[in-house]
């Protein structure tokens, strides 16, 4: 324990600058190590308890990395929550109704070049913000979309209409 005192210097924000660098580098690859633990699914398909595990992540780690926050300490509740969080997307694997309570339903914005103002205001979407998705698909009219669903992860992913 002493020993690592050294190397990282105290947990009072009092840490020499050598002792942050080697914290950092220490915290840099923990950080990876817990994100393959958490899995990648973290960043690709954001759900809000993704989005709420990264943060609190990001903050852990910014904290420990200044001394503001003791390292060991700090260290074991943010791999307790990447293992909490890595749990939880198991689980919801196994049950729907936990998937339903953890996971955003996707929900259809358009069908069949009609939008569904309801979905629209549900979400708080405009329709800058549903232009602008079907122009990611390169789509500039509704009349050529078959479905557009604004999915789980805040992304708006779209079904064209069949030519003719």
């Amino acid at each position: 324990m002493e020993t690592l005192e050294k190397l990282i210097g105290p947990d009072d924000g009092t840490a020499d600058w050598w002792q942050l660098c080697i914290r950092a580098a220490l915290l840099f690859v923990l950080g990876l190590v817990m994100l393959r633990i958490a899995g990648r699914r973290t960043f690709a398909r954001a759900t809000p308890l993704d989005i709420v595990v990264a943060l609190i992540l990001g903050s852990n780690l910014s904290r420990m990395m200044t001394g503001r926050a003791q390292f060991l300490g700090g260290l074991a509740a943010t791999l307790t929550l990447v293992v909490i969080h890595r749990l939880a997307a198991l689980a919801t694997l196994r049950s729907p109704m936990l998937a339903r309570l953890l996971k955003s339903s996707p929900d259809v914005l358009v069908r069949d070049g009609q939008v569904d103002e309801r979905a629209m205001a549900r979400h708080g979407l405009s329709q800058a913000d549903l232009a602008a998705g079907l122009r990611l698909e390169q789509l500039d009219d509704l009349a050529k979309v078959k479905l557009a669903t604004f999915e789980g992860g805040g992304r708006i992913s779209v079904v064209r209409r069949e030519p003719g």
